[in-house]
């Protein structure tokens, strides 16, 4: 099983963000052998490859911490050559600042940024131009904190995930206006179903702060059309990522905590990646990976899931077929927190 679900990947790279070294490391997705790295800004978060142009995004979000315990807010996203692995440019947002979700429209050239608001307005999505790398348009969200951003398959809708703000923001792409906000008790990560016709969102908002008992998590699963929650597809603890594979398998990271907080993060046990069906939201398996989970992506083919876990700074291959774990990359780091941003790069035709 290990050999098939492996064959035909020779020269396809994994990239992963370290957040806590600032780095981008290189894998070779055959043989999960290290081949290389790149120096980035501070407190790097998420990844996105444009296959067109083969250039690799990256977004610095803080100069240090995260979200809500940082130093202050970067503005920057790093260019990154990965087949030679060299930073081709950092191009500054300022005075936007925040970025972390990145979404591309392939087909119009077009990389879509979440970015956080700040007293003068309220945060939102920063529209740049994939060919020329620079900013052409913004496109408000009416929220502090647009977190994940994910775009439908034909381009047309935006949909941006909000941590405290008690929805979800659809915005139409080509107007670039807020149309809708869909009701979920604040939000973390979310995906498109390969038809476009759903989005899968994480909720609540993943909190550490003491206080009330927050609402029971799950999956909320919106309808496109009719921009409402029709359904939620359970969970046992909290979720950060979500996504969806080209097979529509919906893939859920849920965060387990030990009985004893610690750490400003708490004290975590071993991770849980839980899949559902995108068409049915029947239960499809469930395996053990990292502390943390915080994004998961996957191969082109659906075949293979990769689950970036920033507390124990590991990445879990799980075969989702037979749901079992091939293998672990330990990803380097100096102090807390690692692993965070993915990308799946296949190699040059």
């Amino acid at each position: 099983m290990t050999q098939s679900v492996r064959a035909g990947r020779e020269s396809d790279l994994l990239a992963v963000v370290s957040q806590s070294s600032a780095t981008v490391s290189f894998f070779d997705a055959a043989n999960d052998t290290y081949i290389g790295g790149v120096d980035v800004l501070a407190e790097p978060h998420e990844l996105c490859f444009d296959a067109r142009r083969r250039l690799l995004w990256c977004a610095s979000t803080y100069h240090s911490g995260y979200y809500h315990a940082n130093s202050g807010r970067r503005s920057e996203l790093t260019v990154i050559d990965p087949d030679t692995r060299r930073v081709v440019e950092v191009v500054d947002l300022a005075p936007e600042h925040g970025p972390h979700g990145l979404a591309l429209d392939a087909e119009r050239g077009l990389l879509y940024v979440s970015v956080e608001g700040s007293a003068e307005r309220p945060g939102g999505v920063v529209v740049v131009d994939a060919g020329t790398r620079r900013p052409i348009g913004r496109i408000d969200t009416d929220a502090p904190g647009p977190h994940w951003f994910v775009i439908s398959p034909d381009g047309a809708a935006g949909y941006a995930s909000n941590k405290e703000a008690p929805f979800v923001s659809v915005v139409d792409l080509e107007k670039g206006t807020l149309t809708a906000k869909v009701e979920v008790p604040g939000s973390e990560g979310l995906a498109v179903s390969p038809d476009g016709t759903r989005v899968f969102v994480a909720a609540p908002y993943g909190s550490f702060a003491a206080g009330a008992e927050p609402p029971s998590p799950g999956i909320r699963v919106i309808d496109a059309a009719a921009a409402a929650v029709t359904d939620v597809l359970p969970v046992d603890d909290v979720v950060f990522p979500v996504h969806v594979t080209s097979t529509g398998k919906v893939l859920a990271g849920e965060l387990r905590m030990a009985t004893d907080p610690g750490s400003k993060l708490g004290r975590q046990s071993p991770g849980r990646l839980t899949v559902f069906s995108a068409v049915s939201g029947d239960r499809l398996g469930q395996a053990e990976v990292g502390r943390f989970p915080l994004t998961i992506t996957s191969s082109p083919d659906g075949a293979l899931g990769y689950v970036a876990c920033v507390t124990s700074s590991t990445v879990d291959i799980i075969d989702l077929e037979s749901m079992q774990r091939l293998s672990r990359l330990d990803i380097v780091k100096r102090g807390e927190p690692g692993a965070h941003g993915l990308a799946y790069i296949p190699r040059a035709r």
